[in-house]
């Protein structure tokens, strides 16, 4: 998925959109987990949202925007 300002840091407004769109994507979407690929091809961030926190590391160590 590309659009015209993809070149660059999102800004405020972006960002803001960005987390509105994945919190209702974790209550409407979300089944059990969604293992992503994203950014740039050659360098890519490997993304996994699950249900439960990450093995080791404690509910309250998670910040929610």
């Amino acid at each position: 998925m590309r659009h015209q300002r993809d070149d660059g840091p999102l800004s405020r407004q972006e960002l803001e959109a960005f987390f509105h769109y994945l919190h209702r994507f974790c209550r409407h979407d979300l089944d059990l987990f969604a293992t992503i690929e994203a950014g740039d091809p050659e360098y890519p961030a490997y993304v996994t949202i699950t249900r439960d926190p990450a093995p080791g590391i404690a509910p309250d160590a998670y910040h929610r925007p």
